[in-house]
C-alpha cells in the first residue's frame, strides 16, 4: 500500500538544533549586515569581558583591536584581565548557543541568555570558514589555555580543533580572536562609537582601541570605583504568571504550598503567604504538587489583590549621579553637566532603576536635534532607535520649559546630549539583538520622571543664561553711548578733560545703581565684563551648586 500524504510528510520532519535555526536567522542577534555584524561581535566580546571583571572585582583593562585584512574581512581581537576560564568550560561558552550563568538568575549583567559570543563565533566561522581562537587564564601559576574552536550547528556542539597549553606574560585573562566579513565606518553607528558610549556608561574601565586604520584610541577610567556588587534574588509574586507558577509548582522541593511561597518567592513571609491561600480559597497545608490548574488561576488572582512588599534592589547596580556626570565630562566637551538617579521602580515584579545625564552647550551644535545616548544595564544601544522605550520618553517629554526648542513627536533642538540608563535584573529587550527597549507603561513614566528631574536643573542653568545674555546686551548699549554723551556734555558746558571723565565715571556708577541685576547674578560691576568668562563663570557656580545640592 502506497503511503499517505500524511506519512509521507512525517518522514520529512525532524528536530532542529537552536544553532541551525540562528544560523539561518542570524539577523535576528544582529548579524543582517556587515557594518552592523562586525560592530556586534567587538560589542559581545567587551560586554562579556565587562561582566567577568565586575563579577571578580578586577578593575577592567580591555583590549580592543579591529585589523583590515582585505575584501571585507577583519579580524576582531578583545583581550581582557578578567578571571579568566576554567578550561573544560572555554569550549562550551564559545562554541554552544544558550550555554551560560546568566538566564536563570535574577542579578543585573550585561549578557542573559547566552547567545552573544556564541553567535560571533558561529558567524565567523559562516563567513570566513575560519575557527574562532581563545587563549585564557586563570592563574599566575598556571599556563594558559589555548583552543581553536567552531560550532557544530546540527547538534549545537563545540568542534574542538586544537586544545594546548601555552606561555602567556598576563596573570590572568582572556583574549578572543575572531575573523569574520564586516564593513567598517568611523562615525554614526560604529565601533568607535560604542566603545566611546561604553567608556561614559563605565567610568571604572580603560579601553586600549586600536581600529582599522591603525589608529590608536585610549578612553581612560575616570575613577577608581568599581560598581556595587549585585546579589541575586528569587522572583516576586507580581511578575509570576500562571504557566510559570505551574511550573514552579511542580518543581519545588517544598511540602506544603505555604512554604512554597516562603521559600520560592522574595518578599513572601509566612502571613503573606497563608493570606494569598485564604484569599484564593486553597488550603496551605496542601501539597503544591496537587494544586489543580484552576487552584493555581485563583493563586495569581489573590496575588494580585494581596499587598506584597517591592523586591529587594540590591540585585541592581546603577551608576550613580556623581560617576554618570563624570563619565559624560570625560567624552562630551559642553559646558554644564548634570544627572539625575530615581529611586528603583517594579515593572512585572522585576526591580529596574532609571538614571539620566545631561551634557550642555559647548562643541556641540545649537541647530541640530539633541544627541540621544541610550543604555541597558550599563550596555550602549545603538540600533533601532525609534523602536525603543527610551526614545519614546524623550520625544514625549516637554522640553521647551527647560530651554531648547522642539517640534510634536521629535527630540528636542540645541545643544545638548541626553543619556538614559535603564539598570534592571531582567531589561525586556524587543528582540534577541538587544538593540531597543520594550514600552512597559511603568519604565516610559520613570524614565519621564527622571527626564523632567534632569531637566529642572537644566532650566536654572538656560534661564540664568538667558537673563545674563540680556541684561549684558542691554548694558552694552548703554555703555556703548556714555561716551557719546559725556563729549556732548563737555562740548556744552566746555568742560575739561579731568570734568569729561569723572562725568563718565558719574554715568557708570548711575548705571550700575539702576540696573543693579548683574550684582543679583554674581557679576563685579567694578570690573570690565567680558561675556562669554562671565558665562563660563557662572556655569562653574552652577556645577558647584548642583554638587552642593547633591
Amino acid at each position: 500500500m502506497a503511503p499517505t500524504i500524511a506519512e509521507e510528510m512525517a518522514r520529512k520532519q525532524r528536530e532542529i538544533s537552536i544553532a541551525e535555526f540562528f544560523e539561518k536567522n542570524r539577523h535576528l542577534l544582529g548579524f543582517d549586515n556587515k557594518r552592523k555584524a562586525l560592530l556586534t561581535a567587538v560589542k559581545e566580546a567587551v560586554d562579556n569581558a565587562l561582566d567577568a571583571c565586575e563579577e571578580a572585582n578586577i578593575i577592567p583593562d580591555i583590549i580592543v583591536e579591529v585589523i583590515e585584512m582585505g575584501s571585507d574581512r577583519y579580524r576582531v581581537i578583545v583581550e581582557d584581565n578578567g578571571p579568566g576560564i576554567v578550561k573544560n568550560q572555554i569550549p562550551k561558552i564559545f562554541a554552544k548557543l544558550l550555554y551560560g550563568s546568566k538566564f536563570h538568575r535574577l542579578k543585573q549583567s550585561r549578557g542573559q541568555q547566552g547567545i552573544g559570543i556564541s553567535a560571533s563565533v558561529m558567524y565567523s566561522q559562516l563567513t570566513t570558514g575560519r575557527a574562532a581562537r581563545i587563549l585564557s587564564k586563570i592563574s599566575p601559576n598556571k599556563p594558559a589555555h589555548y583552543y581553536e574552536l567552531k560550532i557544530d550547528t546540527s547538534k549545537n556542539k563545540p568542534l574542538i580543533l586544537k586544545d594546548e597549553e601555552r606561555e602567556w606574560d598576563k596573570p590572568h585573562g582572556t583574549r578572543v580572536e575572531l575573523d569574520l566579513e564586516g564593513s567598517y565606518i568611523k562615525a554614526g553607528q560604529s565601533i568607535d562609537n560604542y566603545l566611546k558610549q561604553t567608556a561614559i556608561i563605565n567610568p571604572h574601565v580603560t579601553i586600549t582601541y586600536v581600529n582599522p586604520k591603525a589608529e590608536q584610541i585610549i578612553f581612560p577610567r575616570a575613577t577608581e570605583e568599581m560598581p556595587r556588587q549585585t546579589s541575586e534574588i528569587k522572583p516576586h509574586p507580581y511578575g509570576v504568571e500562571l504557566g510559570l507558577l505551574l511550573k514552579m509548582l511542580r518543581n519545588t522541593p517544598f511540602r506544603t504550598l505555604q512554604a512554597f511561597f516562603v521559600n520560592e518567592f522574595s518578599r513572601v513571609g509566612a502571613g503573606t503567604a497563608k493570606l494569598i491561600c485564604e484569599q484564593a480559597l486553597v488550603p496551605p497545608s496542601i501539597s503544591p504538587h496537587k494544586v489543580t490548574r484552576e487552584d493555581a488561576e485563583k493563586l495569581i488572582n489573590a496575588i494580585q489583590k494581596t499587598k506584597i512588599i517591592s523586591p529587594p534592589t540590591d540585585c541592581i547596580s546603577p551608576i550613580g549621579e556623581e560617576l554618570l556626570e563624570k563619565g559624560l565630562r570625560k567624552e562630551v566637551n559642553a559646558e554644564y553637566y548634570c544627572a539625575v538617579t530615581r529611586n528603583p521602580s517594579v515593572y512585572r515584579g522585576n526591580p529596574f532603576q532609571v538614571e539620566v545625564g545631561i551634557a550642555y552647550g559647548g562643541d556641540q551644535s545649537q541647530n541640530e536635534p539633541a544627541t540621544l545616548l541610550r543604555f541597558a544595564n550599563r550596555v550602549p544601544l545603538l540600533y533601532q532607535q525609534g523602536g525603543c522605550a527610551i526614545y519614546k520618553s524623550v520625544v514625549q517629554t516637554n522640553w521647551k520649559p527647560y530651554g531648547l526648542n522642539q517640534s510634536n513627536g521629535a527630540l528636542p533642538i540645541g545643544p545638548v546630549t541626553i543619556a538614559v540608563h535603564i539598570a534592571s535584573v531582567w531589561v525586556p529587550f524587543t528582540s534577541e539583538s538587544k538593540e531597543a527597549i520594550a514600552h512597559y507603561p511603568e519604565i516610559i513614566s520613570e524614565i519621564k520622571l527622571a527626564l523632567q528631574e534632569a531637566g529642572r536643573k537644566l532650566q536654572k542653568y538656560t534661564l540664568k543664561k538667558r537673563r545674563v545674555k540680556e541684561e549684558l546686551k542691554k548694558r552694552s548699549y548703554i555703555e556703548k553711548y556714555i561716551p557719546h554723551v559725556a563729549i556732548g556734555l563737555k562740548e556744552i558746558l566746555d568742560l575739561k578733560k579731568y570734568e569729561t571723565e569723572n562725568i563718565e565715571n558719574e554715568l557708570r556708577k548711575m548705571l550700575e545703581k539702576h540696573r543693579g541685576k548683574l550684582e543679583d547674578m554674581g557679576f563685579d560691576p567694578s570690573k570690565n565684563i567680558d561675556f562669554d568668562e562671565e558665562l563660563a563663570r557662572i556655569g562653574k557656580e552652577e556645577e558647584k551648586e548642583t554638587q552642593e545640592e547633591q
